[in-house]
Parts: structure tokens; C-alpha cells; sequence
């Protein structure tokens, strides 16, 4: 989980309850460094919104799950916000060691996309390399190298 800087303080009880009512938005790649950034290079492949209360004691509570998709392409992280749009926290998405696994492991535009589970990770515990984040793998940037 990677929490916007107005919510660092907030314990995870805290996280989950503000986003009662609010939306869970999936994205393929360009992850910013921090949820305070916006999304720049990235297409909405799915969107969910959450019921309230979000989480309850079987995990996640959505009003609908699957949910068709919007774009083509392969889960990366899913920012959750607010009811009132307030972005909450960024959280890791996809196969592998992530917060949020899908019940398959790409989008197709009007595919069902269906979240199987969500667990929280701790800030700082994400699987990616730091210097993919805010990566532009596009001509004139250079493509980050290994150490």
C-alpha cells in the first residue's frame, strides 16, 4: 500500500473505513512514485466501487464484482479513492505477490474482471524495483538499469 501523504498517519482500520462508498480504479503500468501524483501514463482497465462499509470480516465488499473492462491490458496497481474522489492509497495489483489478485491475469475490453483477493501490504513492502516507478519507457528516456 502506498497511502497519499493527507492519510500516512492513519492505521489500516482507518484506510479501509475511508473508503466506504468510495472507487478502486485498475491500471496496466507507469505506477507514479506516490499516490499524491496523478496517473499520467496509464489507461483505466477496470473500475470498481466499493460498498460501505469496504471491508468487513470476509475481506473486500464491492457493490459489483466482476465488473466489465473498460481498456486491454494486464493489472499493475489500483489507486482507491474516497466517495467524495479524495485520493486514499495506491495498492499493488496482478499475479505474483500483490495486494489485489484477479481471477485472470489480463483485461480485454468488455471482459469480465473480477477481484479474488485483497490484502494489504505494508507501505515500503511493494514488489516492484524502486526505479520503475514513474518509469517512461518511450524514445529519449533512458530505461532503468540494474545496479
Amino acid at each position: 500500500m502506498n497511502v497519499a501523504s493527507e492519510f500516512a498517519a492513519c492505521s489500516e482500520d482507518e484506510i479501509k473505513a475511508l473508503l466506504d462508498g468510495g472507487t478502486l480504479t485498475v491500471y496496466s503500468v507507469a505506477r507514479p512514485i506516490t499516490a499524491d501524483r496523478p496517473v499520467d501514463r496509464s489507461a483505466v482497465l477496470a473500475s470498481f466501487k466499493f460498498a460501505s462499509p469496504a471491508f468487513n470480516d470476509a475481506g473486500v465488499s464491492l457493490a459489483a464484482n466482476p465488473v466489465p473492462a473498460n481498456s486491454v491490458g494486464t493489472p499493475g496497481f489500483a489507486r482507491a479513492c474516497k466517495a467524495d474522489g479524495t485520493v486514499v492509497a495506491d495498492f499493488s495489483a496482478g499475479p505474483g505477490p500483490r495486494e489485489i489478485k484477479f481471477a485472470e491475469v489480463s483485461c480485454s475490453q468488455g471482459a469480465p474482471v473480477k477481484i479474488t483477493a485483497f490484502n494489504f501490504i505494508a507501505e515500503g513492502g511493494w514488489p516492484e524495483r524502486p526505479d520503475y516507478y514513474d518509469a517512461h519507457p518511450r524514445p529519449g528516456f533512458a530505461m532503468p538499469r540494474v545496479l
